[in-house]
């Protein structure tokens, strides 16, 4: 059984860092590309990053990309975005999620319609 879970998140002032942690089980990492996403109160959930299951390949939202490093530990079963110089927009609840692709793939994908695998979320507050 797939199971997702998220950490890492808080309460942190404007320009400050948070990395949060998704802790993968129930499954091959090498078989699966994973997402960042984020939904903000009364928004639709977003994408913010992903991988790819071979991490070769990554991509970010354009306003994310140099800020946020999405990065992936197989030996752990963890996937990790490090987020930096955060800014109060960037305040929602942050889901990973991940969807099988062959192995090793340079597959990667920023659509939540894409994923069929979620956490629960975890909440990332940016204020002063």
């Amino acid at each position: 059984q797939v199971q997702l879970v998220e950490s890492g998140g808080g309460l942190v002032q404007p320009g400050g860092s948070l990395r949060l942690s998704c802790a993968a089980s129930g499954f091959t990492l090498g078989y699966y590309a994973f997402g960042w996403f984020r939904q903000a109160p009364g928004k639709e959930r977003q994408g913010v990053s992903c991988i790819s299951s071979s991490g070769g390949n990554i991509n970010y939202v354009e306003s994310k990309e140099g800020r946020f490093t999405i990065s992936r530990d197989n030996t752990k079963n963890t996937v990790y975005l490090q987020m930096n110089s955060l800014k109060p927009e960037d305040t929602a609840v942050y889901y990973c999620a991940a969807r099988r692709t062959d192995y090793y793939s340079g597959a990667c994908y920023l659509s939540v319609y894409e994923y069929d695998n979620w956490g629960q979320g975890t909440q990332v507050t940016v204020s002063s």
